[in-house]
């Protein structure tokens, strides 16, 4: 990392550490105050636009934690909903794999 985006970095850290709203303006305040010469004003506004409206304490914290996975069913009727949508999930699987056999039967394949 340049000293640019280093400078620029820790400047939207300590603004989400203080509670206070990332803006370009906030952290070229702080990095000029800092007295790092030499940053470009892009590098406030891509990490202004870039975490807008984004929590940074919450993407730290959830930085190992993976963030695909879908949401567990409501306890009580919503479970059984999703038993059949895992039910469904396999039987779609099992058809693309007869799809991809059925080429095999044709006679020719990708290395004949």
């Amino acid at each position: 990392m340049s000293t640019a985006e280093l400078a620029a970095s820790y400047a939207a850290l300590i603004l989400a550490d203080d509670g206070v709203e990332i803006t370009s303006d906030k952290i070229n305040s702080l990095v000029t105050a800092a007295k790092v010469q030499d940053v470009e004003p892009i590098w406030f506004t891509l990490f202004a636009k870039a975490l807008e409206g984004k929590n940074l304490k919450d993407m730290l914290v959830n930085v190992g934690s993976g963030g695909g996975a879908a949401a567990a069913p409501a306890a009580g009727g919503a479970a059984a909903g999703g038993a059949a949508a895992a039910e469904e999930a396999p039987k779609e699987e099992e058809k693309a794999a007869e799809k991809e056999e059925s080429d095999d039967d044709m006679g020719f394949g990708l290395f004949d």
